[in-house]
């Protein structure tokens, strides 16, 4: 569902992506870890065509992200701080953003997707404003579900909650794997990705330096790794 090739992207002479090569497969959890200016940033950005490529080309669903392009169809994003409305409620929300994609879903319908994603019924009437960030990241994955996007980008969607907001999160993830979803997640949470991801990348100054599979490596090796790739 998502490839890059050979994708590369520089800013005004600085390397920020150098010749990255990587697929994400239907029902993966793809997880990059790496410092801030690694390039994980900027590799999202290249799949929801917010910038273009240097050279190479990045893919959703076999076809290439450009101007043109219909590969917004596929995909939704979650970033580290979800923009909502806090003067609208969740199902409120829910209803804008679902009808800005061109879905018009019933309240029965909306309600229905924000339990899907996690998010209790009695807050679906509640204003944004009283929100915690776990509870605005499953609005924004009940966006994505009704939208029916095949692809889930998440840029630090752990960063701030606390472990039980974690947990709640990490099994909503598994559960969108399970049911077909590709989840290309940036993070710095070395041992939530081993948790959560079937597999973990590692990148360093625009460059994918180590991929594997996370039954393959624990929480402690992972770490290990990351700290001497760093």
């Amino acid at each position: 569902m998502l490839e890059a090739k050979n994708l590369s992207k520089t800013f005004e002479g600085t390397n920020a992506l150098v010749n990255l090569n990587l697929s994400v497969a239907s029902g993966e959890i793809f997880c990059l870890l790496g410092q801030n200016g690694a390039g994980k940033t900027t590799t999202i950005n290249l799949f929801l065509g917010l910038i273009k490529p240097t050279s190479g080309a990045a893919l959703i669903n076999g076809e290439e992200v450009k101007p043109g392009s219909n590969t917004n169809q596929w995909i939704a994003y979650i970033p580290e701080v979800v923009q909502l409305y806090g003067n609208l409620n969740g199902l409120e929300n829910l209803d804008f953003f679902s009808r800005l994609a061109g879905y018009k879903h019933s309240k029965a319908e909306l309600s229905e997707l924000l339990i899907k994603a996690g998010l209790q019924e009695a807050d679906h009437t509640k204003k944004l404003s009283s929100y915690s960030k776990g509870m605005r990241q499953k609005v924004g994955i009940a966006i994505a579900l009704s939208k029916k996007a095949e692809v889930i980008l998440m840029d630090e969607p752990t960063s701030g909650l606390d472990p039980m907001s974690t947990d709640e999160f990490t099994s909503i993830c598994k559960e969108l794997a399970a049911a077909g979803k590709s989840i290309f997640m940036a993070t710095h949470d070395i041992f939530n990705a081993v948790n959560v991801g079937t597999r973990i990348g590692i990148m360093k100054e625009g460059k994918l330096v180590h991929s594997s599979d996370t039954d393959n490596i624990s929480a402690n090796e992972l770490q290990q790794l990351y700290l001497k790739t760093i």
